[in-house]
């Protein structure tokens, strides 16, 4: 089998990407951009590992900051368990002094499983720890023609099993770094240019004309809808925001007013009005402006339907129950969901206001 991975470090030594968190034995450094990129493209990624470790440059600085700061460096990134978890992480490393040396030891921090756990251990300490995500299935679905589902129980052991037997334990950083770069890049999802594929003559998928059928997956993500009315309340210089708390999306992130719906609102302002009355719990003329209608936003598990209306209230009208009211110059320190970024740009930004 040594072949399959002489091959690939081969591909690897013309083809890699150079990134910052290439080339270091860091755990630390490397553990921040395998979380960042879980859920993250590079590209996008790229920026984010930057300004997030030019911010939280050791383990320490980060264990030492508080969670609403960690939270606004991770805004943009998405998946905020993946910062609430690092940040947990940290502040077990900081106790214990530094970051731990053995597989079992990374693999027990909150956040870190047997993926991100084999390529901190092979990458910063040479252990033979394959990694096995979506672009190492996808090459060895492939490559060895296994159409056993990647998401069954029995497939995640043959897959783990078999990736075991194909690293090169002599070279474990370098060849889990060319796996990676080989499924980003050559064996990718749709498409890929397999006339120009160092592993063609050996290729199952490629021998069977199965390319475009493998991996197998045996689950479809139940996907639910959610109707969200986001409200910007403007009294004087000031305006409403609270921190989402219990086990839903965004936990942790601030937002605006918010009413959420069973159904789509739009077509019945009565009822929506009824509802933001009960919220505000005084009375108050109700002039809702519509900023911006049927914005579609789309996440992993969840599409949520999302309306933005401005509402200004007397400057004196006072708190609002569940809700903290801030200067509006100050909204820019706290982290927020995309779907409440875009919103704020489009009120803030027509006033060069800080977001």
């Amino acid at each position: 089998m040594s072949e399959f991975a002489d091959k690939l470090i081969g591909w690897y030594e013309e083809n890699k990407r150079d990134l910052p968190w290439r080339d270091t034995k860091d755990p630390y450094r490397i553990w921040i951009s395998e979380v960042i990129l879980q859920q993250t493209r590079v590209a996008q990624g790229y920026a984010y590992f930057v300004r997030f470790m030019e911010r939280f440059p050791d383990v320490f600085a980060l264990a030492e900051a508080e969670e609403d700061e960690v939270m606004k460096y991770w805004q943009g990134v998405g998946y905020y368990s993946r910062a609430r978890n690092l940040h947990a992480a940290a502040r077990s490393i900081a106790d214990a002094g530094a970051f731990p040396t053995t597989y079992e030891g990374v693999l027990s921090l909150k956040g870190v499983g047997e993926y991100t756990a084999a390529a901190i251990c092979s990458f910063a300490y040479d252990m033979p720890k394959a990694v096995v995500d979506g672009n190492v299935y996808r090459i060895l679905s492939r490559w060895l023609g296994m159409d056993v589902p990647i998401d069954s129980t029995q497939g995640k052991k043959q897959f783990a099993q078999a990736a075991e037997e194909l690293l090169d334990k002599t070279r474990p950083a370098l060849y889990n770094q060319a796996i990676m770069d080989f499924g980003a890049l050559q064996c990718t999802p749709s498409s890929p240019d397999c006339q120009a594929c160092p592993l063609a003559d050996s290729c199952a998928a490629l021998a069977q004309g199965k390319v475009d059928l493998l991996p197998v997956k045996q689950h479809k993500t139940k996907v639910s809808n959610r109707f969200f009315n986001y409200i910007y309340v403007r009294t004087g210089n000031h305006t409403y925001i609270r921190k989402r708390t219990g086990n839903d999306i965004w936990k942790n992130l601030y937002e605006p007013v918010l009413i959420e719906t069973d159904t789509d609102l739009t077509e019945n302002p009565e009822v929506f009005v009824q509802k933001l009355q009960g919220v505000l719990k005084k009375q108050a003329d109700v002039f809702l402006k519509p900023v911006r209608l049927g914005v579609k936003h789309v996440l992993s598990h969840r599409v949520i339907h999302a309306n933005f209306y401005e509402l200004v209230l007397p400057e004196d009208f006072g708190d609002l129950e569940g809700y903290q009211k801030v200067p509006i110059e100050e909204l820019h320190k706290f982290a927020v969901s995309n779907l409440v970024y875009q919103f704020f740009s489009l009120i803030l930004k027509p006033n060069n206001q800080k977001i």
